[in-house]
């Protein structure tokens, strides 16, 4: 199915409920039975976060995860010296973006809404349970081909010049931490004195960490041989990066507690909204729980789903089309023009800690990105990013055409008493699926 039916309607990562919150409740063991049948049909255990460790065969290394941590915040990874990982990835945003357009390199040092400078293309997704991700950015372009990301027997494939070449390291989120210092957009910049390559980069990452005595002091008490004076490597600096997103599961929601037999962990509403959700609704064929999913509310599969384009005034990305103003997704990696306009489901847990909707961001407010979810092919020719409360620099707005590809994007059937955000059990649910708070 190609057009993700109700993105975030049903779905609860906490922004504020319109409607009264009834008591949570037992009581209704009809309304009980029917979601208990309906997450045993879906394989939901609400327990996928404590699965972690038995699935990397090994505990979590806390003083590695503490490093990869100091790593991920630190500047002096990126050769343009002036962003890191968590500039684009902001802890109070759930590890994603604060902006519609992610913002890399050549920023004002801020992090967070008042953050300016150069866009890239996309929004810089939330990276909270992405260990259990088994293809990782808004294109796919880096992929577990087992579909289990703690598998690399399949390898691990990305776009050249890296391909299968990082197929060796223990998990996916190992071989993408190699990725993000190269690009130039996010952290590499476009000075002279960057090397052409992508292994010339990493060189002088590695490089600068060595050339810095706290670094060498923290990783020597980790690796024994950095400690008897072997250099840091980059795959040393991997595994750390990874190892601290590992810690980042937050996958305890009041539907993972009902699931696990806490009846009164969601409102009736709540119920009745799952119910939607997985039910006449459909929103779960795309945002699905059960096999490869993980039970990250996400199939990880490509749709064309009609999202509205902006372009932003002033970016570091060469865009596609004719006008370089519009972003082709899937295309770019396959070439294949059926591809256009094709994105990954989003997953959507914790979507309470994002601002912006979508792979562009170009709603700012759930219940509209559930409006024109609802409708897309008729929403497009409306679709108005000023209204939607879009940044300034992001309103250049492209026509409906510029959206979908015909051939993929189909209109569904969908009961038209969705249409209303009065409905308490489509508002509720946003809550029963929320899980915002994150460790200090």
């Amino acid at each position: 199915m190609k057009l993700t039916i109700v993105l975030l309607a049903l779905i609860s990562v906490g922004v504020v409920v319109l409607t009264p919150r009834t008591s949570a409740s037992s009581g209704d063991r009809v309304l009980n039975d029917q979601l208990i049948a309906v997450l045993n049909q879906h394989e939901f255990t609400g327990r996928i976060g404590s699965t972690l460790e038995q699935r990397l065969g090994r505990k979590i290394d806390n003083r590695l995860a503490d490093l990869g941590r100091l790593a991920f915040h630190d500047s002096l990874l990126g050769l343009n010296d002036d962003n890191s990982c968590s500039g684009c990835h902001a802890a109070p945003n759930g590890f994603g973006d604060s902006q519609s357009i992610a913002i890399g390199i050549e920023n004002n040092n801020i992090v967070g809404p008042d953050r300016t400078g150069p866009r890239n293309q996309r929004r810089a997704p939330m990276i909270l349970n992405n260990v259990f991700f088994h293809s990782l950015m808004w294109n796919s372009r880096f992929a577990a081909v087992s579909g289990d990301p703690f598998d690399n027997t399949a390898g691990f494939q990305f776009p050249a010049p890296e391909s299968f070449t990082l197929s060796f390291l223990p998990h996916l989120l190992t071989a993408q931490a190699f990725i993000p210092v190269t690009e130039s957009v996010e952290m590499a910049g476009f000075s002279a004195a960057v090397p052409d390559t992508h292994d010339g980069i990493r060189d002088v990452v590695v490089q600068r960490l060595n050339a810095s005595t706290e670094y060498r002091k923290l990783f020597g008490r980790i690796f024994s041989e950095v400690k008897a004076g072997a250099p840091i490597t980059y795959e040393m600096l991997g595994r750390a990066i990874a190892e601290f997103e590992f810690t980042l599961v937050f996958a305890d929601a009041p539907i993972d507690k009902f699931a696990r037999g806490l009846k009164n962990a969601m409102t009736d509403d709540e119920k009745r909204g799952a119910l939607l959700f997985f039910g006449s609704a459909n929103c779960v064929s795309c945002h699905a729980v059960s096999g490869k999913s993980n039970e990250m509310f996400s199939d990880f599969q490509m749709h064309v789903a009609g999202i509205p384009q902006i372009n932003p005034s002033v970016g570091n990305v060469v865009f596609d089309g004719p006008g370089a103003n519009e972003d082709f997704g899937l295309e770019q990696v396959t070439g294949n023009p059926n591809d256009r306009y094709a994105f990954r489901t989003s997953p959507l847990r914790n979507l309470a800690l994002q601002p912006t909707f979508f792979h562009n961001g170009c709603f700012t407010r759930l219940e509209d990105a559930v409006r024109y979810h609802l409708n897309a092919i008729g929403s497009a020719p409306s679709y108005n990013p000023v209204v939607a409360g879009v940044d300034a620099d992001n309103v250049e707005q492209l026509p409906a055409s510029a959206t979908m590809n015909d051939g993929e994007l189909q209109p569904v059937a969908l009961d038209t008493s969705l249409l209303s955000a009065q409905r308490p059990d489509v508002v509720a649910v946003r809550s029963g699926f929320r899980r915002v708070e994150l460790a200090t």
